[in-house]
C-alpha cells in the first residue's frame, strides 16, 4: 500500500500532526508513507522516522488553485492508495484529488470536501493532536491509545554549562511577549540565574524584535542571540541539548516539547486546551488567566492594543518554573 498524508501549514501544526504520522505507521506497517509539506518546514518532516518521500510544496512556485492541482498532478505517477488531508484548506482538497488516490479522505469543513471519497465531521473542543489522531479513527474505525508527538533528534549528552532557550516570538502579535515585559523579564531572569546562560532564537524576520529586547540589557555578557542563525534542523538540535526552554504559544514551543526539552509555555490569547504542546512531561503552561477575555484566540488584541493578557503574566511564576530544572543557580 502506498499513502500521501499532506502535512499542515504551520509549525507548530506540523510537530502536532506527528502523532498523526506514526499512527498511520502503526496501523498500516507495510504501508509506504509520502508526505507532503510547505517548502519552509521542509526539515521537519525530515526528522520524522519512517516517511519514504517528502515532497515540498511552495505557494510562490505553484500560484493558485490551477498551481496547487498541476502539482498534485505531478505525484499521479506513484498510484496512490490513501491520501489523508490535515490541512482546512480548499487547495490541499484540490491537490489531493488531482493526485488521482483511491481513496481521499480528510475532515469536511470547506466547500470541496466533495474532492474527498471520505469526509468525516471534526470532534470539537479537544486537543489539535487528538483531532488529526480522530480522521484516522473515524476512518478506520479502530481506536488509536498510543499518541506521542515526536521527532528523531538525537539528545546530547548534558552541557557543561546549564543555559535556557527563549522565545519571545509568534506569527500572531496577541501571543507575542510586548517589548517592555520582554526586556523586564530578562533583566530579572539574568539577575536572579547567575551562573546560567540565555539564548535567544527567532527567524530572519524575527531578529530585528530580539535586537530590541536584548539592547540595553544588563548581564550582556551570559545573553547569546541566534535570531535569524538557525535552520529548523539546527534549532531541533539547540532544543534538545538546552536545559529548559522559556517560550510563547507558537510553533517552536511544540518542537522543543517534541524532542523532549523541559518546556515552560506562556499562554495569552491561544487556548492551551486546543493548542498546548502535547507531551505533558516536563511541561508548565503559565498564564495570567484574570481577565475576561482570555483566551480570545484571535491573532491581533484590539482590546488593549498590546496584549495585557501577556503583559500581565507573573514573573514569580516563571523565575520558580526554571528553578525546577536550574536547581544550582
Amino acid at each position: 500500500m502506498k499513502i500521501l498524508i499532506r502535512l499542515p501549514n504551520w509549525l507548530g501544526d506540523v510537530v502536532m500532526s506527528t502523532a498523526f504520522v506514526a499512527a498511520v505507521r502503526e496501523f498500516y506497517p507495510d504501508a509506504e508513507i509520502d508526505v507532503i509539506i510547505k517548502k519552509e518546514l521542509t526539515g521537519i518532516a525530515v526528522l520524522m522516522a519512517g516517511l519514504r518521500n517528502v515532497h515540498s510544496f511552495s505557494k510562490q512556485e505553484n500560484k493558485g488553485l490551477a498551481g496547487v492541482f498541476r502539482f498534485g498532478r505531478k505525484l499521479k505517477a506513484e498510484n496512490y492508495d490513501l491520501f489523508f488531508n490535515l490541512p482546512e484548506s480548499l487547495s490541499s482538497l484540490v491537490m489531493g484529488w488531482a493526485t488521482g488516490a483511491k481513496q481521499r479522505v480528510g475532515f469536511g469543513k470547506e466547500g470541496g470536501f466533495f474532492l474527498l471519497t471520505h469526509h468525516y465531521k471534526k470532534p470539537k473542543n479537544i486537543h489539535r493532536v487528538d483531532e488529526y489522531v480522530a480522521l484516522l479513527e473515524q476512518f478506520t474505525g479502530k481506536k488509536i491509545d498510543n499518541r506521542l508527538v515526536s521527532l528523531d533528534v538525537q539528545k546530547p549528552g548534558k552541557p557543561i554549562t546549564d543555559w535556557v532557550l527563549v522565545n519571545f516570538n509568534s506569527e500572531a502579535s496577541s501571543r507575542r511577549m510586548p517589548l517592555e515585559k520582554a526586556k523586564t523579564l530578562l533583566n530579572l531572569l539574568t539577575n536572579r540565574f547567575k551562573n546560567i546562560e540565555f539564548t535567544f532564537i527567532g527567524s530572519p524576520k524575527e531578529a530585528a524584535f530580539i535586537d530590541e529586547i536584548i539592547n540595553g540589557a544588563e548581564n550582556i555578557d551570559r545573553i547569546r542571540n541566534f535570531a535569524g542563525k538557525t535552520d529548523l534542523i539546527s534549532l531541533s538540535h539547540l532544543m534538545a541539548g538546552c536545559t529548559a526552554m522559556l517560550t510563547t504559544d507558537s510553533g517552536p514551543a511544540h518542537l522543543a516539547n517534541s524532542v523532549g526539552a523541559p518546556v515552560i509555555a506562556l499562554f495569552g490569547a491561544g487556548n492551551e486546551h486546543n493548542t498546548a504542546p502535547y507531551n505533558k512531561s516536563n511541561l508548565t503552561v503559565i498564564r495570567y488567566g484574570g481577565l475576561a477575555c482570555e483566551p480570545c484566540v484571535k491573532n491581533v488584541c484590539k482590546l488593549y492594543g498590546i496584549p495585557k493578557c501577556m503583559q500581565l503574566i507573573d514573573e514569580l511564576q516563571i523565575i520558580a518554573a526554571l528553578s525546577v530544572y536550574l536547581p544550582h543557580a
